[in-house]
């Protein structure tokens, strides 16, 4: 049997990333390259939606648009740096989104086609880089320009009732009531960076570096 998704409403509400991605145009997959990044996207590929996942998919759309103004970023011609070596904290979370969005890829990333390396990704995504004054640095690998883009999570925190709750849920001694209060109060606190707070200022920092 067929399963549908079923996401929470304010998905859709959350801003989405337009991206011109030249091995896209190459290989036919989209005309011009032009491919549309959703909220629901980084879900799917991180295979749950929290804070660290929405934050980092904000911080990296208004990075881009610090680099780009009003221009489409180019895909796999970004670099990114993480702050945080990659099995510190969030960093790996952080780091996988920053990918999808930018197609920075680590060592392991696609290395190009042909004897020139066309449209190779590898090694534009690296960690442990604790001089940059962010979360993480885009960099324009034509412009070389950079930016360095942090979050403020602490200006949206879990509501009171959730300090209750938490224990409850993560001991396994929830009921089935408090579960979906927990959920529901999870995805609150996404909502928050998606939506309601999404234009202030506070919330993501993004600094010339």
């Amino acid at each position: 049997m067929t399963q549908t998704e079923h996401f929470p409403e304010f998905f859709n509400q959350a801003p989405t990333l337009t991206v011109c991605d030249p091995l896209a145009e190459f290989l036919a997959v989209s005309e011009n390259g032009i491919i549309e990044y959703r909220y629901a996207d980084a879900v799917r590929l991180c295979g749950h939606s929290c804070p660290t996942v929405a934050g980092a998919y904000l911080m990296v759309i208004k990075g881009l648009r610090a680099l780009y103004g009003s221009g489409l970023p180019q895909r796999g011609n970004i670099a990114v740096a993480m702050q945080g070596g990659r099995d510190e904290g969030t960093t790996g979370v952080t780091a996988t989104v920053a990918q999808l969005l930018t197609g920075a890829a680590p060592e392991t990333g696609f290395g190009g086609i042909g004897p020139r390396g066309l449209f190779s990704r590898r090694d534009l995504l690296s960690f442990g880089a604790g001089q940059i004054d962010g979360t993480l640095a885009l960099t324009r690998q034509d412009t070389g320009q950079t930016v360095a883009v942090s979050l403020n999570g602490g200006i949206a925190p879990f509501a009171a009732e959730m300090r209750d709750i938490m224990p409850k849920a993560v001991a396994g001694s929830a009921t089935p009531e408090e579960l979906k209060r927990f959920g529901e109060l999870w995805q609150a606190r996404v909502k928050a960076f998606l939506v309601d707070l999404v234009d202030d200022p506070r919330l993501v920092t993004v600094q010339a570096v």
